[in-house]
């Protein structure tokens, strides 16, 4: 198994009692950490390369509605073993749901300005860490992550790259136009939430404001059909290509740089 690595004075760790239900649990190479950069109950899922080293590339991770779940903690040890500097900040602090209702509910109760500053805090805390390149952060989510990441994309000048995955797009022509870093887009054709034709007005409109976008429509999937927990939607093949698009495009905006 990797080893991760802890910067003591940036992070606590918090330490769970080991149960049987623990030891049948999966096994993640990152922890959940709190750092100081985070107010209240803000924490983070935080996992790191196997081979330590100074100014590396990092990726912020946002969840989907239904909160840090195994999937992301999965995802975001994938991009560590792959050499990034990974952090996915809980937004729900601590909560998962645990059916579609609830995750609803928690989407719904979740203060935009509270997880937009905890995206914040998750990038500073990255920028100030020694193994991390400042210049070489990049953001990407899911569903409710995928339009948390396209508005910090917003917030933020200083992100390297945006991946959106079947979120919320912006229809602002000024919030479009502070758009910065290039964008990423991996969508459903059959996705009922999010036209196909807003997508492409999107597109649009980033190019035609000189921000770099690559998207693509995936004909004959539909929301969430990434995550191989959706049982009714997921698409192994669709999922497959998406993943390497994201792959690809981190090589060259964080790496290739």
């Amino acid at each position: 198994m990797r080893k991760t690595l802890f910067v003591v004075f940036a992070l606590t760790i918090f330490a769970v009692s080991a149960t049987a239900a623990d030891k049948a649990a999966p096994t993640f190479a990152g922890a959940i950490v709190k750092t100081s950069r985070m107010d209240g109950g803000a924490q983070a899922y935080l996992a790191l390369p196997e081979k330590p080293g100074a100014g590396q590339p990092a990726i912020i991770l946002v969840q989907e509605w239904w909160g840090i779940t195994d999937w992301i903690k999965q995802s975001a040890d994938r991009y560590a073993a792959k050499g990034y500097v990974v952090i996915a900040p809980d937004l729900y602090r601590g909560k998962v749901a645990a059916d579609a209702d609830e995750a609803h509910q928690l989407m719904r109760g979740l203060p935009e300005d509270r997880a937009m500053g905890d995206m914040k805090a998750a990038f500073e805390f990255l920028a100030a860490r020694p193994d991390v390149d400042p210049a070489r952060i990049a953001v990407a989510g899911w569903c409710m992550g995928g339009g948390y990441a396209l508005a910090f994309g917003v917030q933020e000048p200083r992100l390297a790259g945006v991946v959106v995955n079947y979120g919320r797009l912006i229809s602002d022509p000024e919030k479009i136009k502070q758009i910065k870093a290039p964008v990423q887009g991996n969508f459903g054709g059959t996705d009922k939430g999010i036209p196909v034709e807003d997508v492409r007005a999107f597109e649009k409109a980033l190019k035609d404001n000189g921000t770099g976008a690559d998207f693509m429509i995936f004909e004959e999937s539909g929301h969430a059909f990434m995550n191989p927990g959706n049982t009714k939607g997921y698409d192994k093949a669709a999922a497959e290509k998406a993943w390497a698009r994201m792959d690809a495009f981190f090589e060259k905006q964080l790496r290739a740089k």
